[in-house]
């Protein structure tokens, strides 16, 4: 391979590293990779796959330039494609991902996608979040004020990374308190279509803000066990969201 191509180097550490995918030029040696020690079975190796790509996924860690290839994931589990196909697979069925010649690659939104990823979030998330409100246990609603504090701290030091990993503890903490998995996945997926798009807004002090506001009101809703409160404060909260990506992308637009 020249020094001029570029490939994606796909690295997986078990528990305390994640999946890490970048674009490099090539280098002159190979680093030797050590086999892992205790292989998974192929359904939890597809699950932990599938869950660290959709992990690196809602924190923006994968561009439209990267590709995910499952033959490096393969030959760094030591194992065969199955498991690794069966996990791409599914992040493709569920949207996030799409199929190439070339890899795997993140789909290309067209702006009638993104107006229905939010029409979807305003139809289930108010309605939702308010439904939990008598659900939420003690580490739940710690792990709330923790992540609403986080994303006050990511504002003040105006950390758009902080922000969104704050962003998405607070959101997956309450849609973890949803009896119905199945409306757990539906929520969860939405709102990671709706990040993919948001992440370069959360850059703006202004939408930063927003946020910050947003997750209080939930937050207090959440602390007061007032459905109502949390319906609206979750309703204006989608509708902000929305209304930024619109005016970042029409100000994108005019230069």
């Amino acid at each position: 391979m020249h020094g001029a191509q570029m490939f994606a180097i796909f690295k997986f550490c078990h528990r305390r590293q994640a999946i890490i995918w970048f674009t490099m030029k090539a280098p002159q040696e190979k680093a030797s990779k050590q086999p892992r020690h205790t292989p998974l079975k192929a359904s939890t190796l597809s699950e932990t796959i599938f869950q660290e790509v959709r992990n690196r996924l809602q924190r923006g860690e994968i561009g439209a330039e990267d590709r995910v290839l499952d033959y490096k994931i393969a030959l760094e589990y030591n194992c065969t494609r199955m498991p690794v196909r069966q996990a791409l697979l599914r992040l493709t069925s569920e949207g996030y991902l799409t199929g190439t010649t070339r890899g795997f690659i993140l789909p290309t939104l067209t702006t009638q996608d993104i107006y229905e990823i939010f029409e979807m979030r305003r139809l289930l998330e108010p309605p939702a979040a308010a439904s939990v409100t008598g659900l939420l246990n003690t580490e739940q609603y710690a792990a709330l004020t923790q992540a609403y504090d986080k994303a006050r701290r990511a504002t003040e030091e105006n950390n758009a990374q902080l922000l969104t990993d704050a962003n998405i503890a607070f959101r997956s903490t309450w849609i973890g308190a949803l009896p119905n998995k199945r409306l757990q996945e539906t929520i969860q997926r939405f709102a990671d279509h709706a990040q993919r798009v948001r992440t370069k807004t959360l850059s703006h002090p202004a939408t930063q803000s927003i946020v910050v506001h947003g997750l209080k009101r939930l937050l207090d809703g959440f602390i007061a066990r007032d459905g109502d409160a949390v319906q609206g404060a979750m309703q204006e909260f989608v509708q902000n969201a929305q209304q930024q990506y619109i005016l970042l992308a029409q100000e994108a637009t005019r230069t």
